[in-house]
């Protein structure tokens, strides 16, 4: 799952995965994320922290303290580079910070170090 309020950063990161076979929702915010999560589990989710309606620091504290959700990888990416935030994503949860722009081959390998050997991408 991909929840970013820039529609162009979604629909970017969306076509790295897609061109892997991999499935991807997406969400614009994390009210929107938190509404697709009742009905699905991803394997993996990456979430920019600033968005309208509810930010990326909220919808992992929401994501964490919900015990069907908590075990997802949660990867940050976010223009924010300060030890500050990402200081609070990963004591929220966060598993990996990155900061945009990132390099497509880096955020693939943080996801595979995530996910489990079956659904490893190629």
């Amino acid at each position: 799952m991909v929840v970013d309020d820039s529609i162009t950063v979604r629909k970017v990161t969306q076509r790295h995965l897609q061109k892997r076979g991999v499935d991807v929702l997406l969400a614009k915010d994390g009210v929107d994320a938190m509404d697709q999560l009742r009905e699905n589990v991803p394997d993996v989710m990456l979430v920019d922290i600033e968005m309208p309606r509810m930010d990326g620091y909220e919808l992992t504290q929401l994501v964490r303290s919900d015990s069907r959700l908590k075990h997802v990888p949660i990867i940050m990416i976010t223009s924010r580079a300060g030890d500050k935030h990402r200081d609070k994503a990963l004591a929220l949860g966060v598993n990996i910070y990155m900061t945009k722009p990132y390099q497509e081959d880096t955020l693939l390998a943080n996801i595979n170090n995530l996910l489990p050997s079956h659904l490893v991408m190629s």
